[in-house]
């Protein structure tokens, strides 16, 4: 058996005063969006699309110690290198084919201080997450909501800028401030696996769901967490329709559902498991700023460190921009979440996304930054075109014998002869924010906003693209 060596929080008033008290990890924007779930699918290509958050460690298998390779996360604690993912949402066209909804802003991950004195291990006190520990919340298949289920009760949708309460389904309605879904995950530990066969038998909820005592079967009481995830869906008001199966909506979740209740959540713990401890043990605000938890003061991540913390692509899919006929592994809309045409997509070495202009004579440096508002970090000539290639921008700074060559933002072309250090390619393994494909060319990127994709002349015989694969993707 799992032996505890958790410290026990023994003051009754220690645990009284964190009845109430939580904090709210932000996330920034996805650290990863694609066929990937190292839980459910590891090593191998995921049956469904996932939105994932936190470090850029993440990958198609993943061990406590792969998370500790991260060198940045979306989240804004250094000492959290866990990854959190649930299904993306897609958009459902009258003729049947989609397209995907605009995630906004990652999630916030809500860790609440939350115990019962009848819990059977109370005097323990509240634990961090072990080691190696990981866990789902919710079901994939499911398309029924069952109101007596605490694991349905766990998966809620709210409509900000709606008229009715939360619902256990997506809304009927537009949402002009947001479509939030959202889950909360069991607390409720056996002591003993970090781990289960279905990676939920380990946990159970407690009595009340998000609150309550927890069963004898599973005595010791985790600190909590629900996460809570953005969708703009008011981009589709102009196009709002009651969606293929009556559901009085056109979205559907990357699983095939357009009911919303096989929403779902998956956790990989990659905390330092000290210091979440002492988190949970010692920050009572109740506030839920983060800032108020004085363990984390001094080990925040910045904004150009959380936008550019990326993951390569490396499933074979196609690149997710456009319209398609199914969704991503070939799941139809309420396909019952399984592919109904071939899949074949496999696990790939990194797809870096930039161009390989090696025989031209330019070598990729990486994403640097160009702050807006700010002198340009290649100031000495632009073009722009809606069409705009790096081929394009290349022949165009070549033939005025500049060194560098960047594009931004799909269309924008700058040129220079020399860059400021701190504007250059990050080499820790954070990619950047370049993730704009070409207005010429969808199967690579020019840069981002604010980013921009970097390529230098090459001034020796040997002409060779920067090495980004610092983590072994």
């Amino acid at each position: 058996m799992f032996t505890i060596s958790y410290k026990s929080v023994l003051a009754t008033t220690s645990l009284l005063s964190q009845a109430h008290a939580f904090f709210r990890m932000p996330c920034g924007a996805p650290v990863a969006v694609e066929r990937l779930d190292p839980i459910v699918s590891d090593g191998g290509v995921s049956g469904h699309e996932h939105t994932v958050m936190g470090g850029n460690a993440f990958n198609s298998t993943m061990t406590y110690e792969d998370t500790q390779l991260s060198t940045c996360s979306t989240c804004k604690v250094e000492f959290d290198k866990s990854n959190y993912w649930v299904p993306s949402l897609w958009y459902v066209y009258q003729n049947g084919s989609v397209t995907p909804v605009t995630q906004v802003g990652g999630a916030t991950v809500y860790y609440l201080q939350r115990s019962d004195d009848k819990d059977p291990n109370y005097d323990e006190g509240l634990l961090a997450f072990p080691e190696g520990f990981m866990m789902i919340a919710g079901d994939y298949s499911r398309r029924t909501y069952n109101e007596s289920s605490l694991e349905d009760q766990a998966v809620s949708y709210a409509c900000l800028g709606g008229s009715g309460p939360e619902t256990g389904t997506i809304p009927s309605e537009n949402c002009p401030n947001g479509l939030r879904s959202q889950v909360f995950f069991p607390s409720c530990w056996d002591g003993e696996s970090h781990d289960s066969d279905d990676h939920k038998s380990h946990m159970a909820y407690p009595s009340l769901m998000n609150n309550g005592y927890c069963p004898d079967s599973h005595p010791h009481r985790f600190v909590s967490i629900f996460y809570e995830v953005m969708w703009s869906i008011d981009e589709w008001a102009d196009m709002w329709w009651d969606g293929p199966n009556g559901d009085g909506h056109p979205f559907v979740l990357s699983t095939g559902d357009t009911t919303g209740n096989s929403f779902h959540g998956d956790f990989v713990n990659g905390w330092d498991v000290e210091t979440l401890q002492n988190a949970v043990t010692e920050c009572t605000a109740d506030s839920g700023n983060i800032e108020d938890c004085p363990i984390f003061d001094g080990h925040y991540y910045d904004d150009d460190t959380i936008n550019g913390c990326k993951v390569p692509k490396t499933v074979s899919d196609p690149d997710r921009e456009g319209v398609f006929e199914n969704l991503p592994g070939c799941i139809a809309v309420d396909g019952g979440s399984e592919a109904t045409c071939e899949d074949d997509a496999v696990i790939t070495a990194p797809q870096w996304g930039f161009a390989d202009m090696t025989s031209e004579g330019y070598a990729y440096v990486g994403c640097a930054s160009d702050p807006a508002g700010q002198e340009r970090t290649l100031s000495d000539a632009s073009t722009s075109a809606d069409d705009m290639t790096v081929e394009t921008c290349i022949s165009f700074c070549r033939e005025g014998g500049y060194v560098y060559a960047g594009v931004e933002y799909s269309t924008q072309c700058f040129c220079g002869n020399s860059a400021s250090e701190d504007r250059m390619p990050r080499t820790d393994g954070v990619m950047g924010n370049c993730v704009m494909k070409c207005g010429g060319d969808s199967s690579v990127t020019c840069g981002g906003p604010s980013a921009l994709d970097l390529y230098e002349a090459c001034t020796t015989s040997e002409c060779k693209n920067a090495d980004l694969n610092v983590l072994g993707w």
